[in-house]
């Protein structure tokens, strides 16, 4: 009888390993599933607000329009609107620097800002008019509400955020500026930084949905899978948490590259003209500005954690086990992310030096920022796949198995007792 309920559970443990906790999109097995839709759509558009947001920047377009509404206005349409609009620009610390600008570049400039702004707004819209319907339609899952705030609230300080970026550009104490007047570097990475933020939130929300059918079972499952299965599951995790933690720092050192222009000078690799450390790092004082100012530290920096990221990613990839012994002990989704992982991060690496060698043109500069959202999905993705390995959920295994084992022990002591004679 032990031997057959060892086996059962044995069988259980592999079935587990092998089918894992693949999302539930069909509305007949998760009820929910329509509103992690609407969640991962979303996140789609504000992947989009991510690459306007860039195009506009390496456009040179971020301080055209040099007023701001919550709700947004008209652009301009005709002849004398246009002019108006371009007058007033011709008010602000930029126009000295490009005072050969025509109306029609001006145009030009003003429809990658203003398309940037309402797409955050029609983005806006898009969560709250469906949040607003599935919430009538009881389709947000119990205790999910205080997330939807969440959201909305970071989506809405996203745009407070913007024009306190835009700001920084817009100021009198920019005009004796010889540079090339820019939002302050700082501010530009909050945005950014609040933008990847809300993204991951989504994503990560929208994951949780969508694999809400397996959480009534997810204990019981973990409990028979084996302690060694269990601890290389555990070791992931960590080790995908790092990863897409130093992604994230990656993501926001690459800001900082933006906003000094950082990525035109030292286009070298792999030293800094010739130099693996470049002189001048710190002359800058204080000594902490150069971490956000100095043209060479930033572009050291994101050198630096650009190639741990790819080179932490790969090695995760391959502890993890990709293909071999080591990936039987993990599920499908598990060796997915790790894939997913190592792939992406490599190709952000090399699309990142490709980027640098060749003078940052627009066009792989656009992508190499989408591609920092790559990496960082697939290390979400990775991570969401081993929450089986949460500490809390393998404490409550533990529990729950030996809660089992004392039961079985004490059924079998009882049985032995009946049947002495």
């Amino acid at each position: 009888m032990a031997s057959a309920t060892a086996k059962a559970a044995k069988t259980a443990a592999s079935t587990f390993l092998q089918k894992g906790l693949p999302v539930i999109t069909s509305p007949s097995a998760n009820a929910y599933a329509p509103t992690a839709k609407w969640l991962l759509g979303t996140a789609g558009m504000v992947v989009g607000m991510i690459h306007v947001g860039g195009v506009t920047r390496l456009t040179q377009s971020g301080l055209s329009m040099t007023t701001w509404s919550p709700l947004g206005t008209r652009p301009p349409i005709s002849k004398e609107e246009w002019q108006i609009e371009f007058n007033r620009y011709k008010q602000f610390p930029e126009w000295q620097q490009r005072q050969s600008m025509t109306i029609e570049e001006f145009q030009f400039i003003y429809a990658w800002e203003y398309g940037h702004r309402m797409l955050g707004r029609t983005v806006g819209l898009c969560f709250a008019l469906p949040w607003m319907y599935f919430t009538a339609r009881g389709k947000i899952p119990a205790g999910y509400q205080k997330r939807m705030v969440g959201l909305l609230t970071m989506g809405g300080t996203q745009g407070l955020v913007g024009w306190w970026m835009v700001k920084s550009g817009l100021g009198d104490d920019r005009r004796k500026e010889k540079n090339e007047i820019r939002v302050r570097p700082h501010r530009l990475a909050a945005h950014l930084s609040m933008a990847v933020a809300t993204y991951g939130a989504l994503l990560w929300t929208g994951f949780d949905v969508l694999g809400l059918p397996h959480q009534s079972k997810m204990i019981e499952n973990v409990s028979k899978i084996s302690k060694d299965a269990l601890k290389h599951a555990s070791r992931l995790r960590t080790g995908g948490i790092a990863v897409t933690g130093l992604t994230a720092v990656t993501i926001v050192s690459g800001a900082f590259v933006a906003g000094n222009d950082a990525g035109r000078a030292y286009n070298t690799y792999p030293k800094m003209d010739g130099q693996w450390i470049p002189t001048g790092m710190w002359d800058i004082q204080p000594w902490y500005q150069n971490l956000v100012s100095n043209t060479a530290t930033v572009q050291w920096n994101h050198r630096v954690l650009g190639t741990s990221t790819a080179i932490s990613a790969l090695a995760l990839a391959a502890v993890g086990g990709v293909s071999g012994t080591k990936a039987a002990l993990v599920t499908p989704q598990v060796r997915k992310g790790l894939m997913a992982v190592g792939v992406a991060a490599t190709a952000q690496m090399s699309l990142g030096i490709v980027t640098l060698l060749t003078y940052v043109p627009l066009g792989l500069a656009a992508t190499h920022q989408v591609g920092s959202i790559v990496v960082f999905s697939s290390g979400l993705y990775l991570v969401h796949s081993l929450r089986y390995a949460r500490p809390a959920v393998v404490r409550a295994a533990a529990k729950q198995f030996s809660q089992k084992s004392a039961a079985k022990s004490t059924t079998a002591t009882t049985a032995a007792t009946v049947a002495k004679p």
